[in-house]
């Protein structure tokens, strides 16, 4: 970790320790009210609210108000997430290989942090939907501090291995040294990142998704307007390159985190975060990572996919390599809008069942399932249509085109039947059937897809790779359907929260 690494962490734990401060004053979380700034209820020191339009309101307008702002918010997402990759590409092909290279670590500790947050969410969904205010403050409490130990944890591993992990898929040096620069300071901002989340999945399990969404979309927005001036120097700004491009996603990241401590301090919820509700909770915690675990599997597993798959085809040519970095950038338009879907969905389903409503469960799910269908749809038309151009917009190597177009062609295929994978492991997580959501990913991004690509690799060479992946939709959609169909059988019944 080099000087200005270990500065940006140093203020990032002040930061952390001032925010832990305030969650930890008593007084803090009500003072606004003595303003009239919000309206709400008091009962016995805490503020209630009514969440019970989650199972009185029609579903269509009920799901689309809930998804609509988390799938704008992903679109901007995805946008940042391409523009970052433009602007890194324009240093030089090998700034967007070792992006490419890092992009696996970023994962796992994006999964880490919405895995999580998924556990926290659901709790807390189900909590509310039972009439249990209190087991709902203590899941969002504890799930605050297991966050920012996941932070501190995974920003010092992150950062003493990263440059072993690299080492693994290539000895370019220039690669190497853009690929540590960029990981010492993104990775800086774990914590950061772990919070937003726990505030984001709190919100949404009251349904203040416009929150989530307003959050979200100001730190890519600011993310995407500080790189070309951190990367290029433009203005008064220095010329970072690869640093800058990092360190313009952590100020992004921080400014998220300072608008949901004011849209949380301004506008209280019912759900509260204080230092009275972080008692031990063996029970509690078990369930949090029992449905956490399951959920960061789900979400981590691409980046060991995308190792493999880095791994396999780095030794026939590096090019390989961009392409599926670049691949894993595009895909986001589609998979994060659709995410934003299933994250309007999952609060829904968890509130819905635990309030024993199991057929608007299902209606919920239906749903869910058409509108993530015909965004699937629409990708695959236009990947299939345009993919030189798409590919093109990242490199002007000819093979590295060719390549990737191909490739793209080949995913493509698998969009539309993905539909019903993706679905069925959202909904499950909202049900709180962890081990069940992960099964789906397991067959996803492991046990069917690595085996396939191996072999078709070294039988037929390393452009048969990409078959692998619509193969592997088609036979996991099947078994989700299966899994989706028989945890909705049973009419009536509620759900143990630790099942897995």
């Amino acid at each position: 970790m080099d000087f200005s690494s270990l500065t940006t962490f140093r203020h990032t734990i002040i930061l952390v320790i001032i925010v832990w401060r305030f969650f930890t004053r008593e007084t803090c979380f009500f003072s606004f009210s003595h303003f009239g700034l919000v309206r709400k209820e008091e009962k016995e020191g805490a503020i209630i609210m009514n969440e019970d339009f989650m199972k009185e309101k029609p579903i269509l307008p009920l799901l689309t108000t809930m998804a609509l702002p988390m799938v704008i918010s992903m679109l901007v997402n995805s946008l940042y997430n391409i523009i970052d990759s433009l602007f890194v590409a324009k240093i030089s092909e090998d700034a967007m290989t070792a992006l490419s290279l890092v992009y696996p670590v970023q994962n796992f500790i994006n999964a880490v942090a919405i895995g999580f947050g998924v556990g926290i969410n659901a709790l807390i969904s189900f909590h509310l939907g039972a009439k249990e205010g209190e087991k709902a403050n203590i899941a969002a409490t504890h799930g605050f501090f297991f966050s920012i130990l996941h932070g501190v944890i995974l920003t010092i591993g992150s950062i003493a291995l990263i440059p072993t992990f690299l080492s693994r898929f290539t000895t370019d040096s220039n690669v190497l040294k853009s690929g540590v620069e960029y990981a010492n300071i993104v990775f800086v901002f774990s914590i950061i990142i772990m919070m937003n989340l726990t505030f984001e999945k709190v919100f949404q399990s009251v349904g203040r998704m416009n929150v989530s969404m307003i959050g979200l979309m100001l730190g890519c927005i600011a993310n995407i307007i500080l790189d070309p001036l951190l990367i290029f120097g433009i203005g008064f700004f220095p010329k970072m390159g690869m640093r800058g491009a990092a360190l313009a996603t952590g100020i992004g990241q921080l400014l998220t985190l300072i608008f949901y401590l004011f849209a949380y301090f301004l506008h209280p919820i019912s759900v509260r975060i204080s230092r009275k509700y972080l008692i031990l909770d063996k029970h509690l915690d078990l369930k949090l990572y029992g449905i956490g675990i399951p959920a960061i599997l789900n979400l981590a597993l691409p980046s060991l996919l995308i190792s493999f798959l880095n791994g396999l085809l780095a030794t026939y040519d590096q090019c390989y390599v961009v392409v599926i970095g670049i691949y894993y950038k595009l895909q986001t338009f589609l998979y994060l809008p659709a995410n934003g879907i299933i994250q309007g969905m999952r609060p829904l389903v968890g509130f819905n069942y635990g309030a024993g409503e199991i057929k608007r469960v299902k209606k919920i799910y239906h749903l869910t399932l058409c509108m993530n269908g015909v965004i699937m749809l629409l990708g695959m038309i236009i990947c299939f249509t345009a993919s030189p151009y798409l590919i093109g917009m990242f490199t002007d190597n000819a093979s590295t085109i060719s390549v990737g177009s191909n490739a793209l062609r080949i995913i493509c295929c698998g969009f539309l039947i993905s539909t019903v994978s993706i679905t069925a492991s959202g909904a499950l997580e909202g049900l709180s059937k962890g081990g069940q959501s992960l099964i789906i990913s397991l067959l996803r991004y492991i046990l069917f897809i690595i085996p396939l690509a191996f072999v078709l690799c070294k039988a037929f060479g390393p452009q048969c790779v990409f078959h692998a992946f619509w193969i592997t939709e088609i036979l996991t959609a099947a078994i989700a359907a299966l899994l989706m169909k028989s945890s909705l059988r049973l009419p009536g019944t509620q759900l143990s929260l630790i099942h897995i």
